[in-house]
């Protein structure tokens, strides 16, 4: 049985921040909240969630938001904070974050990955600097912002800081999306994270892969290290392991070639091989081993056949025929409840799409056209529900390094992330177009 714990503490007479002002310490100050934010060690696999939950609860008590902490698994905070419209029958909006990380092999960072530490180019080195915890901290400062200047919002905003969202978000979002709680949200438009862009322009995603990730297994007799013989467990995995690769190199050289984004193809890497025979002493080398097993993360884009794409896994990849099986961790369809591929549309019959550009526009940002996004997000769960969802991070002029060595984010894209933020929350929340949000926004767009 789910459990579930609900917190709600009404802040909204609470007094509020100043916004950010140059020169008075105000852009200090927001950047050491990102910093403590940062150096919050909530990464896999025990994620210090307590700490995120003690330190974003404080953070919506100074700025007035309503708050609640919900837990559909004991130990996995959801937070989500709310800020009520004028007309809060409307559509509301959502802004959604992660608070885990993934782990950091420490030894080959310049600095320590959980000490925030800023060098005097105002790089701010940190694991989660891009993923996503600057969002997240972004989402909070606009929104300070905006309630010091007296903007009043005319439809509800709720904001969500959800847990495991990097081990595939089972426990956080997949479950809070099929909350009751959900549903009374009544969304009409989600923002969830993206990616850098080395360019100018900011990067925006209306879709996503979606992983499937299996694991082949293959059986043999075991044998002398030195006989040939047809069948062994290993010469059947290598053959598929070929296979693979040369799926894979077809499917990368698209992508080289310039005919298609590294989100419209199908990426298969290996991550894990495993037979043999182990001894305290080391591997038995004389010994073939009879069984032998490989892992595959593999992403699938939403234009890929997905019953032509499971063929070729059990025919060629792990065919019955050369004593293979093999079996899926995570599958995730390609479709929404409806049946629509999982594709916001981002043209002129989305009107969340023409706000969120104009507003990019009026903050000085450029937006680039809309990707599929490469790997795999919350806003997966999202769009499955029919509800319209755009992966946007504002990070331009900046290298990707989500889950790289020494990952960071410069202050000066930082701060003017926050700008951005504070135009897009504005627009979305003062839409009062509701005519227009019956329009099916989650259909198959151009891309």
């Amino acid at each position: 049985m789910i459990r579930v714990v609900v917190l709600v503490v009404l802040l909204a007479l609470l007094p509020v921040a100043a916004p950010i002002a140059a020169g008075d310490g105000g852009e200090e100050i927001v950047l050491e909240r990102f910093r403590e934010y940062l150096r919050l060690a909530s990464v896999h696999p025990t994620p210090d969630y307590a700490a995120t939950t003690r330190l974003l609860l404080a953070q919506a008590s100074s700025i007035g938001l309503q708050s609640r902490v919900l837990e559909y698994v004991e130990g996995k905070p959801l937070l989500l904070f709310t800020w009520t419209g004028r007309d809060p029958h409307l559509p509301s909006v959502l802004l959604n974050s992660h608070t885990d990380v993934v782990p950091a092999e420490q030894p080959k960072w310049v600095h320590s990955p959980f000490a925030a530490h800023m060098d005097d180019a105002g790089n701010i080195f940190a694991r989660g600097s891009q993923d996503m915890k600057c969002v997240g901290m972004q989402y909070l400062e606009a929104l300070r912002v905006l309630k010091a200047s007296g903007f009043q919002p005319l439809r509800s905003l709720h904001v969500s800081f959800v847990p495991d969202e990097e081990i595939g978000g089972h426990d956080g979002m997949e479950k809070f999306v099929a909350s009751p709680l959900f549903v009374e949200l009544n969304l009409g438009i989600v923002l969830d994270e993206g990616l850098a862009s080395p360019a100018s322009h900011y990067r925006v995603f209306n879709a996503e892969r979606s992983p499937w990730w299996f694991i082949i297994k293959a059986t043999g007799s075991p044998g002398h290290g030195s006989k040939l013989f047809d069948n062994s467990a290993m010469e059947n995995l290598m053959i598929s392991l070929e296979s693979i690769r040369r799926y894979r190199k077809a499917q990368f050289d698209l992508v080289k070639a310039g005919l298609a984004a590294e989100g419209e193809v199908v990426s298969v890497n290996p991550v894990y091989l495993k037979a043999g025979t182990s001894t305290p002493t080391g591997f038995v080398m004389n010994l073939q081993p009879s069984e032998a097993e490989a892992g595959f993360d593999m992403r699938v884009s939403p234009f890929t056949d997905p019953s032509g794409l499971e063929d070729r896994l059990r025919t060629e990849w792990a065919p019955a025929s050369r004593n293979m099986t093999y079996q899926f961790k995570q599958k995730e369809p390609l479709s929404s409840k409806h049946g629509l591929p999982l594709i916001t549309k981002a043209d002129e019959s989305n009107p969340w799409w023409m706000l969120l550009q104009e507003a990019i526009s009026e903050a000085g940002g450029e937006l680039g056209k809309p990707e599929i996004f490469p790997a795999a997000t919350d806003c997966r769960y999202i769009r499955a529900q029919g509800i319209p969802a755009f992966g946007f991070s504002p990070m331009a002029n900046t290298p990707i390094l989500l889950h790289d060595h020494n990952e960071f984010l410069n202050k000066e894209e930082y701060l003017k992330g926050i700008q951005v933020y504070v135009h897009i929350i504005k627009s979305f929340l003062s839409f009062d177009n509701n005519e227009h949000e019956a329009v099916d926004v989650n259909s198959r767009a151009e891309l």
